[in-house]
C-alpha cells in the first residue's frame, strides 16, 4: 500500500496573553458547528490528561502544542512519548493511548482492528503535520548535492560504496567529491519516516529498490542503524561519510541535505515544496467517512514539488467511553489543526502548515468524534 498525502527541538515561543482561547468541544458545542480552522475554540476550558504515543518526527511540534495548550487550559495536560509511529499505532489499537502520532496512516488490517477499541467506525487518520524528509549526509567539505531517485536507492542499498562514485559525480559537475566510504544509516524502529522514504524509493526507483514500502527497514540490507529521528541524525553527525533519511526539522549543524530530481530539474527541500507535493495527492478509499488518509504521488513531475514528504497524522478514535475524553480530544486537536497550532509547529519544527482546505476537513473530522452509545 502506498503511503500518504498529505518531525530539532527548538525553544518554544511564549504566547501573548489572550492569544489562545481553547475550550471543550463535543457536548459544549451544542450547535454541532466547529470553530473556523484559523480561529481558537470558544467556551469553557477543558481539564484532564490526554495520553499519546508515536511519531518522533512530530517531537518539536508536539512540544510546542503541549506547552501552548496547557498554557491556555491550566487544568489540562498532554503527555506524549515519541516512541515511533509503529508504537503509536499499536498503543491506540490496544487502548493504552487516547491518540497516536503516526507518519503513516493505518494499514487496512490496523483499521479493521481499530473497530474493537474505537467503535464500529474504527479510528480516523487526521493530518496534523507536513514535513519533507531530508536525505542528510556528512561529507566533509560538501554541503549540497544533487541526487536522483535511482542514485538515492543505490546509496541505501549499499550499491554505491564511495562518495566519488561516477553515479554521484555525473549529477554534481564541479563538486569535489572525496574518496570516502558511504555509510548508510537507517532507523532501527518501526518508523513512519521509513515507511514514507521506502514508499518513495519503491515508486520512483522501482528498478533499484526491489523491496516493498514498509515501516521496518529491510533486514537484508547492511549498514548502521539507530533508534528514532534523533538517533539517526546523531549517528550521521558523528560519522564522516554517513548518510540517512530524517525529518528535515531535525537536520542541522554540519550535515548537508540533498536536492532531489523531479522531472527534469532538482528541487531543494523546503516546507513549501513539501506542501506542493501533498496537494497533488489523492484520498484513500475504503475508510471511515471522516478519515483523511491520502496517497502521495511519489513520481510527480510537478515543478517545485518535493516528493520525499511525510504527512504525519493523529490517529483518533471515532468514539470514546467518556464525554470528558471526547471534550479533551476535541479541544486539543482543534488547536493543533488551527492556524495558531500550525504556526506554532512551523516556528518550532519548520513544518508546512495545512492548507485551508485540508485544515477545514481536519476540523470537520475532529467534530465527528463522539461518546460511545
Amino acid at each position: 500500500m502506498k503511503a500518504l498525502r498529505f518531525g530539532r527541538h527548538a525553544a518554544i515561543a511564549v504566547i501573548a496573553a489572550g492569544a489562545l482561547a481553547l475550550s471543550a468541544c463535543g457536548s459544549d458545542n451544542a450547535t454541532g458547528t466547529s470553530p473556523a480552522a484559523g480561529q481558537s475554540a470558544s467556551g469553557p476550558k477543558v481539564t484532564g490528561t490526554l495520553t499519546g504515543i508515536g511519531s518522533s518526527a512530530q517531537g518539536a511540534a508536539m512540544d510546542a502544542w503541549k506547552t501552548n495548550f496547557a498554557s491556555a487550559n491550566p487544568g489540562a495536560s498532554v503527555q506524549y512519548s515519541p516512541d515511533g509511529s509503529g508504537a503509536g499505532r499499536k498503543a491506540i489499537l490496544d487502548g493504552s493511548a487516547q491518540f497516536a502520532g503516526s507518519d503513516a496512516y493505518l494499514k487496512d488490517d490496523e483499521y479493521a482492528s481499530s473497530k474493537s477499541v474505537c467503535g464500529p467506525e474504527g479510528a480516523i487518520n487526521v493530518p496534523v503535520y507536513i514535513s519533507p524528509i531530508a536525505v542528510a549526509f556528512n561529507v566533509p567539505g560538501v554541503t549540497d548535492l544533487k541526487l536522483d531517485a535511482n542514485t538515492v536507492a543505490k546509496i541505501f542499498r549499499g550499491q554505491i560504496a564511495k562518495w566519488n562514485d561516477p553515479a554521484i559525480a555525473a549529477l554534481n559537475a564541479g563538486v569535489s567529491l572525496p574518496d570516502l566510504k558511504v555509510t548508510p544509516v537507517n532507523r532501527s524502529d518501526d518508523s513512519g519516516t521509513t515507511q514514507n522514504f521506502t514508499d518513495y524509493l519503491s515508486a520512483a526507483a522501482s528498478d533499484v529498490w526491489t523491496d516493498k514500502a514498509a515501516g521496518v527497514w529491510p533486514s537484508s540490507l547492511q549498514g548502521e542503524n539507530a533508534k528514532g529521528t534523533s538517533g539517526v541524525v546523531k549517528t550521521v553527525t558523528d560519522t564522516p561519510g554517513a548518510v540517512t533519511y530524517a525529518d528535515d526539522s531535525a537536520v542541522s549543524g554540519k550535515l548537508g541535505v540533498a536536492q532531489i530530481k523531479v522531472g527534469d530539474s532538482f528541487t531543494k527541500i523546503s516546507a513549501d515544496a513539501a506542501a506542493k507535493a501533498v496537494d497533488a495527492g489523492k484520498p484513500v478509499d475504503g475508510r471511515a467517512a471522516n478519515d483523511l488518509s491520502i496517497k502521495l504521488d511519489r513520481k510527480t513531475t510537478i515543478a517545485g514539488a518535493y516528493p520525499i514528504v511525510l504527512v504525519s497524522f493523529h490517529v483518533l478514535c471515532t468514539t470514546y467511553d467518556k464525554q470528558e475524553t471526547v471534550d479533551l480530544v476535541k479541544a486539543f486537536e482543534h488547536y493543533v489543526v488551527s492556524s495558531d497550532g500550525q504556526k506554532a509547529a512551523a516556528d518550532s519544527a519548520k513544518s508546512a502548515p495545512l492548507s485551508s482546505d485540508l485544515a477545514a476537513k481536519a476540523a470537520k473530522a475532529i467534530d465527528s468524534i463522539k461518546v460511545k452509545s
